[in-house]
C-alpha cells in the first residue's frame, strides 16, 4: 500500500513537471516570435566595441581584411592573423594609415594547433585578452571531384575550415569565460547548410564549423555565460579570389555577393549580437524548403538554382605557401605542406 501511494505521487509529480515544461515552451514560443516580429521594425541597439580587442583570422585579404577595417572604424583594437606574411604586412600598414586604432599583425598557420596556441600566447602578452574572435580563414580545394582531390588538400581544408576553430576557441575562450564577456564569430558559408557538387570536403568542413559554433553557444547558455555572444555567418558566394569564376544560374534569387556589402552586414550582425546571419535572405526560404521537400525533388531544385554546375568555371587564384614565414614562437608539430600545393584563400 505504501509503495502504491509513492508510485502514484511520483506519477502526479511527473505529470506536473511535464505540464510545466509545456507551459514554458508555449510562453517562450509566443515571446520570441513576438520579439522577432518587433525586431523587423525596431533593430537591436548596437553595442559599443571601442577598445575591444578583435582578432580576425584570414585577415590579409578579402572578407577578413574588410571585416577588420569595419571594426576598426568602430574603434576596436585589431589583431590580424594570416599565413601570407607579405599580404598581411601590406594590409596592416594600410589599416594603420586609414584607422586611428592599434593594429597588430601576426603570421600564423591556423591549421597547426601548436602554432595557434603559441601565437595566441604572444598576442596575450603583447596586446591583451581577445574579446571578439572572428574565425574567417578558409580554403577551398576546387577543380577536383572528391576522389580526384589530393589527400593533402582535403586534409588542409578540414584543418583550416574546422580544426582551426577548435584551437582558437581553446586559446581565447577561457579569458572570455572568466570575465563573462566576449563574442565568437564563425564565418562559414551556405555550403554549411546545403550540399554543392564538387565541394564535398568544403561543404563538410563548413557544416562542421556551423555545428561546432552552435554547440559551443549551447554550452555557454548552460554555463549561464550570457555575456558571451555567438554569431554564425552563412553567406552565398562572394566576389573574392576564393570562388573566382563561379557562376550562379539564378542571380535574381541567389546573386554573387559583393564583399564590401557582406563585410558590413557581418559587422552589423556582430554589433546587434545576432546569432545567425544568412546572406542573401532567400537562404532562409531555402532552409524552410529543405526540411519540407522530398529528397528527389530537392535534387531537382538544387539543379534549378545552379548547385550542380556551380564550380564548372571555377578559377580561384592559388596562394603558394612559399610566402609563409614562421612566427617568433616556433611550432613543434611536424606536419609539413609542400610549397607547390595550390590552396585557394578567401
Amino acid at each position: 500500500m505504501h509503495n502504491q501511494v509513492i508510485q502514484s505521487f511520483e506519477r502526479v509529480l511527473h505529470n506536473l513537471w511535464f505540464i510545466k515544461d509545456i507551459f514554458e515552451l508555449i510562453v517562450g514560443a509566443v515571446f520570441y516570435f513576438f520579439e522577432a516580429f518587433v525586431r523587423l521594425f525596431i533593430p537591436h541597439c548596437k553595442k559599443d566595441v571601442e577598445g575591444e580587442i578583435v582578432l580576425v583570422t584570414g585577415a590579409a585579404n578579402g572578407i577578413g581584411k574588410l571585416i577588420a577595417k569595419e571594426l576598426g572604424h568602430h574603434g576596436a583594437t585589431l589583431v590580424l592573423w594570416d599565413i601570407n606574411s607579405d599580404a598581411l604586412d601590406k594590409t596592416a600598414k594600410e589599416l594603420k594609415q586609414v584607422l586611428d586604432v592599434r593594429v597588430y599583425a601576426y603570421t600564423c598557420d591556423c591549421s597547426r594547433r601548436s602554432e595557434v596556441y603559441k601565437v595566441a600566447e604572444l598576442v596575450k602578452r603583447e596586446v591583451g585578452d581577445v574579446s571578439i574572435l572572428v574565425n574567417n580563414a578558409g580554403v577551398v580545394t576546387g577543380k577536383h571531384t572528391f576522389v580526384e582531390a589530393p589527400d593533402n588538400l582535403v586534409d588542409r581544408t578540414l584543418r583550416v575550415n574546422v580544426a582551426a576553430h577548435f584551437w582558437t576557441y581553446k586559446a581565447f575562450l577561457p579569458a572570455m569565460l572568466q570575465r563573462n564577456h566576449g563574442h565568437l564569430v564563425c564565418v562559414a558559408c551556405h555550403g554549411g547548410l546545403f550540399a554543392m557538387n564538387g565541394l564535398a570536403d568544403y561543404c563538410a568542413s563548413k557544416s562542421a564549423a556551423v555545428s561546432f559554433a552552435e554547440s559551443v553557444a549551447m554550452e555557454l547558455l548552460v554555463l549561464k555565460k550570457e555575456g558571451i555572444k555567438t554569431t554564425i555567418v552563412c553567406p552565398y558566394l562572394i566576389n573574392t579570389k576564393m570562388f573566382r569564376g563561379c557562376q550562379t544560374k539564378r542571380p535574381s534569387f541567389l546573386p554573387i555577393l559583393d564583399q564590401r556589402y557582406v563585410a558590413k552586414q557581418i559587422v552589423d550582425a556582430i554589433l546587434q549580437e545576432k546569432m545567425y546571419l544568412l546572406l542573401p535572405s532567400s537562404l532562409h526560404f531555402l532552409m524552410a524548403l529543405k526540411s519540407l521537400m522530398p529528397a528527389k525533388l530537392g535534387i531537382i531544385f538544387v539543379n534549378f538554382i545552379g548547385g550542380m554546375d556551380l564550380m564548372d568555371h571555377f578559377r580561384g587564384v592559388p596562394v603558394p605557401t612559399i610566402n609563409y614565414k614562421k612566427p617568433q614562437c616556433q611550432p613543434t608539430d611536424s606536419v609539413s605542406d609542400p610549397q607547390t600545393t595550390l590552396i585557394y584563400y578567401n
